[in-house]
This record gives C-alpha cells, sequence and structure tokens, in this order.
C-alpha cells in the first residue's frame, strides 16, 4: 500500500477559487491476475476511470479521503491526481468547443465524458511540472532515492537548460519514484537517459492498495 496523501497536500497551491487539481480513481488492467478476487471492469485493454474529482482545496481533499480509498481498495484502483493546476474558467470554454465539435460529428456516446476529457488535457500552470519515472524494473535505476541522488542525474538536470534547480520532491510508486521536476530541454534529456520515461501531463501517484 503506497499513501501519499500528506506529501502531495504540501505541494498544492490554490491562489484563487477557479483553480483546481484534478484527481483520477482507475483501474488498470496490468494489475490484475487471473486468480484475483477482484475483477477488472473494463471492457478492452484501456484504464477504467471509476470516479474523478476535482479538487479546489486542501479541506476538500482531505473531505474526499476516506472515500478515495475505499473506492481504491473496493475495486483495486489506484488513485492519481495532477500536479498542475486546472483553471475551471478555461475548462468551461474547453469544454464548450469539444462538446459542439462532438454533436456537429454525431458523437453523441461521449457527450458524458467531455469535461474529464478536457480536464486531463488542458492546464494553464506557468510553472508547470513535469515526472520523471523511476522504475526499478528497467534495470537502470535505482533502489532507494538517494542512489538518484548520488548519481549524475541530480547535476546534469541541473545543467540542462535552463540552467538551476529543477528537482521538487519524489513521489513513491509500486516499482520506483516518480520524480517531480520543473520543465527543461526534454530532448537533451532524452539523449543523456533514454530509459527514463518524462510525463509532461500525466497524474503522480496519491494513493495505490
Amino acid at each position: 500500500m503506497i499513501d501519499n496523501f500528506e506529501q502531495i497536500k504540501n505541494l498544492l497551491k490554490f491562489d484563487n477559487e477557479y483553480q483546481f487539481y484534478f484527481l483520477q480513481i482507475i483501474q488498470r488492467k496490468k494489475d490484475f491476475k487471473e486468480d484475483d478476487t477482484i475483477t477488472y471492469l473494463g471492457t478492452n485493454n484501456n484504464n477504467r476511470l471509476i470516479k474523478a474529482y476535482y479538487i479546489f482545496s486542501l479541506e476538500q481533499l482531505e473531505k474526499y479521503k476516506s472515500e478515495i480509498l475505499a473506492l481504491c481498495n473496493l475495486f483495486k484502483a489506484r488513485a492519481g491526481i495532477s500536479l498542475n493546476r486546472r483553471d475551471a474558467r478555461v475548462i468551461s470554454l474547453e469544454m464548450m468547443k469539444l462538446l459542439a465539435d462532438n454533436i456537429k460529428n454525431n458523437h453523441f456516446n461521449q457527450l458524458s465524458k467531455i469535461y474529464n476529457t478536457v480536464c486531463g488535457q488542458y492546464h494553464q500552470e506557468k510553472d508547470k511540472t513535469w515526472i520523471l519515472d523511476i522504475d526499478y524494473m528497467t534495470g537502470y535505476y535505482i533502489k532507494t532515492i538517494d542512489e538518484v541522488i548520488r548519481q549524475n542525474l541530480v547535476k546534469d538536470l541541473y545543467n540542462i537548460e535552463p540552467i538551476g534547480s529543477k528537482i521538487i520532491t519524489a513521489i513513491p510508486s509500486k516499482s520506483g519514484y516518480h520524480l517531480i521536476t520543473r520543465s527543461f530541454n526534454s530532448q537533451k534529456f532524452s539523449q543523456m537517459y533514454p530509459k527514463i520515461e518524462i510525463h509532461k501531463n500525466n497524474p503522480t501517484n496519491l494513493y495505490i492498495p
């Protein structure tokens, strides 16, 4: 079980009433085995959304915590939160555009999913964060975050444009860490570390049962 609630709460900032963080509870087919007592509920190889939340305050996150944990445990799902804030005003406008486009093209079966689709795609964060997926399973990195610090990764990240410190924190995952960073020259980094995936708009782990 991985519970990153307290660590992630310290990363969240709310500057106005329209800013929120997009939180999803997702069932992943690859997390299931044939002898599991819990059944994967999706109809294909894609992940299945159990529930989405729109977090406008720390108090709201704390209010939903017990429900989030219960749903994750019930469905063998994981909760992830995008650390790049959304703006409800911009999301609403983008939703209207996508709604009109779906109606124009007779895609009426997608209408109920539009708000979550837009929340997953659009953020307005100027000081945006990225995720470096540091995974034990590649055999390339690490057993602890200290080993990352001792290796060249931190120094190399510091020297990649723009020059300066970029690492914000490390969020535990099932098979390693999500290294939360500020943005940088990703092409240069990928040449140096081809086995490390860079996620520019993905959620990080809030809770994994």
